[in-house]
């Protein structure tokens, strides 16, 4: 069986896991899944079809607005490893474009441990200024908001937002700034912006890369 993921990044400074579940309607949507926290300050659902998780994300979009800075979804037909911008997902459900078209624009996440009790940087984030690798695969920086990660997830919570997410285990790590890349001939440019353990690849729609 096939099954889709969504995933959900926190807006700096939110606390993503509380502000969806402490509103009935965004706890109500969410009520049927098994809720994972796959990175910091995230939330992850498995539904059945890109169709179910682009509708999952319309149903979620006044909380999306206001608290989410990315919203992804990853779909075993189309990559077992990539994921997808929702705009991409959104055009693959509606059928503006090919499965095969969806791979040469790109997002690349840096993945860095989260260490018990830690901090994260100030550059830490899934909003930080975007970097682009230019024609020798070097990266450069473009102009953006720079933007920290969120502030640790059970901070402020109170004891029944806590047992809301009784049983959620804690991430182990963090997105970090990403790379805008371009695959060629199947290949990725490799992620050079900081040394990190992971990466992790988000594929956009051209006009999000452009």
């Amino acid at each position: 069986m096939i099954v889709t993921r969504v995933c959900l990044i926190g807006e700096a400074g939110t606390n993503l896991q509380y502000e969806l579940l402490s509103r009935e309607t965004a706890r109500e949507a969410l009520s049927t899944y098994d809720l994972e926290r796959p990175v910091e300050n995230s939330l992850a659902v498995r539904t059945v079809s890109i169709g179910a998780a682009v509708s999952l994300l319309n149903d979620l979009n006044w909380y999306l607005t206001r608290f989410v800075d990315e919203a992804l979804v990853q779909d075993p037909s189309i990559s077992d490893d990539d994921w997808l911008s929702r705009s991409l997902a959104t055009q693959l459900r509606n059928g503006d474009i090919e499965p095969e078209a969806t791979a040469e624009f790109c997002k690349v996440y840096g993945l860095e441990r989260v260490d018990a009790g830690s901090e994260p940087a100030a550059d830490d984030a899934t909003g930080t200024g975007d970097h682009r690798a230019d024609a020798d695969g070097g990266a450069k920086a473009s102009d953006g908001p720079e933007t920290g990660t969120g502030s640790d997830p059970g901070a402020g919570m109170s004891d029944s937002s806590r047992a809301d997410r009784a049983g959620v285990a804690e991430p182990t790590h963090r997105l970090v700034e990403p790379l805008y890349v371009r695959r060629v001939d199947g290949e990725i440019p490799e992620y050079d912006l900081r040394d990190v353990e992971d990466t992790l690849v988000v594929r956009l729609t051209e006009a999000e890369y452009s």
